[in-house]
């Protein structure tokens, strides 16, 4: 099983075609999903533009009444997903955004690795370096100083990007860690990067999907400051994640 996991909060116009292509590319990438969507005390009207979905796909929609953000919202989907999951050691996750910056069409390749034997994949395009908020451009291209001595693993190219696949057994001896206590403290993509350094040490192979240039992408601006990208990318250096 495969459950795709789209955190979403107002997204109303982009959620919809997401849904949409997830279908064409499912029908042909003949695996069993399931698509878990996350309203995240949304003020337009995503949820309204997901409930139809939850008809013609393996779909759920869940929802927050008030927007409790992007690591809390992307926590409760890795919960649910590991929660339902019969087959764990089989079983992967597949984290996407719900602004359409991740596309439908590149999640077999992250698949086809964890089939493959990998614990954690992460998709790296070859334009990582121009695409994207420029904020975003910015603080991944002063990650490496900001990060000196965190276990990143070497083969994700872009710690800042959420799309990833992970084998559901390596997500739940992760979430199992800090029992009900948060696992993802930090806001933006920032939490992406807090996710990656708890999950790392628990995967036997970590690898990475190369995927098509996007470059002629248009994204919704960040939701992040600068400053708190930067507060919250320099607080990673002190949290204790074991080498793995």
């Amino acid at each position: 099983m495969i459950y795709i996991c789209i955190p979403a909060h107002n997204e109303a116009q982009t959620v919809g075609v997401l849904l949409w292509k997830l279908r064409r590319v499912m029908e042909e990438f003949p695996r069993e999903y399931h698509v878990l969507v996350l309203d995240d005390g949304s003020t337009d009207d995503t949820p309204d533009v997901v409930e139809p979905y939850t008809q013609v796909l393996p779909c759920t929609l869940l929802r927050e009444k008030y927007a409790r953000g992007y690591a809390a919202a992307t926590e409760r989907l890795l919960r649910e997903a590991v929660r339902r999951s019969e087959q764990p050691r089989r079983d992967a996750v597949v984290l996407m955004q719900a602004d359409f910056s991740d596309s439908p069409e590149d999640l077999p390749s992250l698949v086809k690795r964890i089939e493959g034997g990998a614990d954690l994949v992460a998709g790296v395009r070859t334009d990582s370096e121009e695409v994207g908020p420029i904020l975003v451009r910015w603080a991944r291209r002063a990650m490496p100083w900001l990060l000196r001595g965190a276990a990143l693993p070497e083969r994700v190219a872009n710690p800042l990007s959420g799309f990833r696949a992970y084998r559901v057994s390596t997500l739940a001896r992760t979430l199992s860690g800090p029992g009900e206590r948060p696992l993802l403290t930090l806001k933006g993509p920032s939490a992406n990067v807090e996710l990656l350094l708890a999950v790392a040490p628990h995967a036997r192979r970590v690898d990475a999907a190369e995927l098509p240039s996007r470059a002629n992408l248009r994204q919704r601006p960040t939701r992040s400051t600068p400053w708190e990208m930067l507060k919250e990318l320099w607080s990673l250096r002190r949290l204790p994640h074991p080498a793995g």
